[in-house]
């Protein structure tokens, strides 16, 4: 299946689907950091800049998306959404920009949607998004994920949202996601929620503050890579819901 990643900052939604057998035929990130980590990585996938910008007719390698895949901003949804002139949710200027995407889905018609953003998201604008997506003729299904279910050694909630034209009836594609399902994601148990949480996320002094009379060994763009690897998204994740969307399209 081909994929379009949409917001894609360093691609670990696509990494994620593409070790469950898919292929990513472009990008779209606004971010220049993330661009030239995108460029080394994927050299001969193109990359847009602008998914206000980006239309359904665009050259994708000459291919047609399958999947459209992609976490829209959550900072008018997120806990720091105060910073950013309050929880003004999907009409916020960032977490907006659900509307392109929704109006991607309406124009390219692929199989499957798969969406990301933080839980808040499940008070302050998932009926508006469910809505929309109901209007241009699609069902969906939603779960919040924590990344310890996956055995990240990190706490943070995400909500996924995979969407599919009306009618199909794949219900179940996040089943396998929760604690205690059956299937490799679980052999040896499902991990301790609280020890995973309170494990440290570097471990070390990798990134150690400068001296007062001494030179700041950390890299030139470390801030850049902190900010890309708060952004991102766990790969196992979309993985795994990939590889339930390849067995339905197998079977079906």
């Amino acid at each position: 299946m081909n994929v379009l990643d949409l917001f894609s900052g360093i691609g670990s939604f696509s990494l994620g689907l593409e070790r469950a057998g898919m292929r990513t035929i472009a990008f779209c990130e606004i971010d220049p950091f993330c661009r030239r980590v995108l460029a080394r990585r994927w050299p001969n996938v193109p990359i847009f800049t602008d998914v206000r910008h980006l239309r359904g007719e665009d050259d994708y390698n000459g291919q047609h998306p399958d999947i459209i895949c992609g976490g829209f901003p959550c900072q008018n949804v997120s806990i720091a959404a105060t910073v950013h002139g309050g929880h003004s949710g999907l009409d916020g200027d960032q977490s907006g920009l659900w509307f392109e995407y929704h109006r991607l889905i309406e124009k390219i018609r692929p199989k499957f949607a798969i969406i990301e953003n933080v839980d808040r998201l499940a008070g302050y604008g998932l009926d508006r998004v469910l809505r929309s997506l109901a209007e241009i003729g699609y069902d969906a299904e939603w779960d919040v994920i924590p990344g310890p279910f996956v055995g990240a050694p990190q706490p943070r909630k995400r909500i996924w949202i995979v969407a599919y034209p009306a009618g199909q009836r794949m219900e179940g594609l996040l089943q396998g996601l929760r604690p205690g399902k059956t299937g490799s994601w679980w052999e040896g148990g499902t991990p301790d929620l609280l020890d995973i949480a309170r494990a440290p996320l570097v471990q070390g002094n990798r990134f150690p503050q400068p001296l007062l009379r001494g030179m700041d060994e950390r890299p030139a763009d470390w801030v850049d890579r902190l900010h890309a690897l708060g952004n991102t998204v766990i790969p196992q994740i979309p993985e795994a819901i990939g590889r339930a969307i390849m067995k339905t399209a197998l079977t079906s």
